[in-house]
């Protein structure tokens, strides 16, 4: 029997419909592929409403949140989601682009990956180059966590008092940390 031990989040978006239909439903489908791969759903979040980023890159997103459990490291976890978005029709060729489905993996309990510096270069980057760049490496917990309401505001529904291990802030408040116009167009479905 598989033991689950280390608790993870993740996000989840989609923009474009799928086999499985709307966004929202390749969102529950992603959902029912993780746990065939024998990844443990504690929780997940409301389904919301969001505007597309960068604005008039394509239809606006459905996003959630969830709260899983695995025994896996994160690198394997990183190598599930991403074969669940192949298995959704992902293909990863344009930064940014609409998404059958994307899986972001945000936290696994206080790893930091691959190290301070490392997680500081990241975090630190400017929005243009982010743009250009992505890592080669796995970068935990997601460097741009704390700057996105369409990640935070699902993400206060399934692990509100999770603590940032480098900056020590809990969601909520990094989600309370973002100008409120940031969080107007946040929606429930």
């Amino acid at each position: 029997m598989v033991q689950f031990g280390q608790e993870f989040a993740i996000a989840l978006g989609a923009n474009l419909e799928t086999e499985a239909g709307s966004p929202a439903d390749s969102i529950r489908a992603g959902l029912e592929a993780l746990e065939l791969e024998g990844i443990l759903c504690v929780s997940v979040s409301r389904f919301y409403k969001t505007p597309c980023f960068p604005v008039g890159a394509g239809p606006d997103y459905v996003n959630a949140c969830a709260v899983l459990r695995a025994e896996l490291a994160p690198e394997e976890i990183l190598a599930v989601l991403h074969r669940v978005e192949a298995q959704m029709g992902r293909v990863r060729e344009t930064r940014w682009a609409g998404r059958t489905l994307d899986l972001d993996l945000l936290f696994c309990a206080q790893t930091v990956l691959p190290d301070k510096a490392g997680w500081s270069y990241w975090q630190g980057m400017a929005l243009e180059e982010q743009m250009r760049r992505a890592p080669d490496e796995l970068i935990l917990p997601h460097p741009r966590l704390q700057d996105r309401g369409f990640v935070l505001v699902p993400l206060a529904d399934v692990a509100p008092d999770w603590h940032h291990p480098v900056t020590g802030r809990r969601v909520v408040e990094m989600r309370d940390a973002l100008p409120k116009e940031a969080l107007l167009d946040i929606v429930p479905l």
